[in-house]
């Protein structure tokens, strides 16, 4: 719209045109407003009806909440308005009515569900704080992306339509693809890596994934964010640092350039970024902490997975961001690399939040023999991944890299309580609309 002024740059004297939302109305007799709300705030407008032509006060307070208007008038000063200042109109014009009825109260005066707020996510994203979430998102995915350019990575996109999964099994959303059956992609992993083994070197993607699991929880989706990091010539401990910079770069973001965004979602005062050298737990001292914890009724033994109470537990005790190495190679997929010295024991880490795992990672396996082997220990056909193990035949250097969850980044930096609202449209075993 030519000439519109956001409702934050309006200044006393000025003629502006301003247009957005009704956000509230206010009828106090001889004198009314008319609350406008558009991505930069609020701005009063007022209407003195026996001083105003009849017509331009009807339109002006006919018109239901979340209508799209634009007004236009001279600003003035009022300390008493909500931004000190406010337009006394000399046009209105309704440019879309908004029906009475409204799903949900975008002004937060009136709590909804979860999934009635999913339901009109249009609706939900009017509210500062929601709106709030996915600035910081935002914020989120430049700050990461500036880092792993800072440390030498290219950014790649890689095929989210495969023939086979990722790391086999039954999660794994199938598709009709031209008449053969096809998967959505469960993790870039495999073609980060050999893009690793080009000359490129180190990439990064951040992109979606696709997970048929039946899981449903406040902490798990089915279409998710990855934001993924791989690097030849590196080991575990290159991508541990890879991925303690990134995780610090998000927080650094958003105490830099999200101000007032913490200060919609009340987070302003207690919102900090981590302290550098983030512990780093063998699995087997893990566990043992966690069975110290008496969280347990039967203590974890080597080759467990770790219970999510055992994982709350040490976090509690912890309290800031850990990783834990030198898991079982039993327990690992069949591309990260097991100690040379100690084949029981692999290469692979993990990031933790207090709450949450973060980051699942470790040095991959470059050499042909070796890597076709771990296909046939955990089952599956190297045949079908011949695209990928071909080309550890000519010259694959050692490399490692890192899938971090993006929204469980989200989450845990915001700590929000369920991982769809840093999703704008979720899928999960509910939902898949809108």
């Amino acid at each position: 719209m030519q000439d519109r002024t956001h409702a934050a740059d309006a200044e006393p004297g000025d003629d502006v045109t301003v247009a957005g939302w009704v956000h509230e109305l206010r009828d106090l007799g001889g004198i009314a407003f008319l609350i406008l709300r558009d991505s930069s705030g609020k701005i009063q407008i007022k209407f003195e009806k026996d001083e105003m032509d009849e017509a331009l006060v009807e339109t002006g307070l006919g018109v239901a909440r979340e209508s799209v208007v634009s007004v236009s008038g001279r600003v003035e000063e009022e300390p008493r308005a909500p931004t000190d200042v406010e337009v006394v109109p000399e046009s209105v014009e309704v440019i879309a009515p908004a029906d009475p009825e409204l799903p949900l109260d975008p002004s937060g005066k009136v709590d909804a569900e979860l999934s009635t707020r999913l339901d009109n996510r249009t609706l939900d994203l009017r509210k500062e704080e929601v709106q709030a979430i996915f600035e910081v998102r935002a914020e989120i995915l430049r700050a990461a992306r500036e880092r792993f350019r800072a440390v030498g990575c290219t950014e790649i996109t890689t095929p989210k339509i495969v023939a086979t999964g990722t790391e086999g099994g039954t999660e794994l959303f199938p598709i009709t693809y031209f008449g053969r059956e096809a998967f959505m992609n469960q993790s870039p992993q495999l073609f980060k890596q050999l893009i690793a083994g080009s000359n490129v070197e180190r990439v990064f993607e951040i992109g979606p994934i696709f997970r048929a699991e039946e899981h449903n929880t406040p902490r798990h989706l089915n279409e998710a964010t990855s934001i993924d990091f791989e690097g030849a010539f590196c080991d575990d401990g290159d991508a541990m640092d890879v991925a303690e910079e990134v995780v610090r770069a998000a927080y650094e973001g958003v105490a830099e350039n999200c101000a007032d965004q913490l200060e919609s979602l009340g987070l302003a005062e207690e919102f900090s970024v981590p302290e550098a050298s983030f512990p780093r737990l063998t699995y087997e001292e893990t566990i043992e902490r966690i069975n110290a914890t008496g969280a347990l009724e039967e203590p974890l033994v080597w080759g467990d997975d770790l219970p999510t109470e055992g994982e709350k537990a040490l976090g509690e005790e912890i309290g800031s961001h850990y990783f834990i190495t030198d898991w079982p190679s039993e327990i690992k997929p069949f591309y990260i690399k097991d100690h040379d010295d100690d084949p029981e024991v692999s290469t692979g880490f993990d990031l933790m939040h207090p709450r949450m795992e973060l980051v699942s990672g470790g040095q991959r396996e470059h050499r042909y023999d070796h890597l076709v082997e771990g296909f046939e220990q955990q089952g599956l056909d190297p045949e079908q991944f011949e695209y990928y193990t071909e080309m550890f035949r000519y010259g694959m250097p050692p490399h490692a890299g890192f899938g971090l969850g993006g929204e469980r980044l989200i989450m845990t930096i915001l700590g929000l309580e369920n991982i769809r609202e840093a999703v704008l449209f979720p899928r999960d075993r509910q939902r898949l609309s809108p």
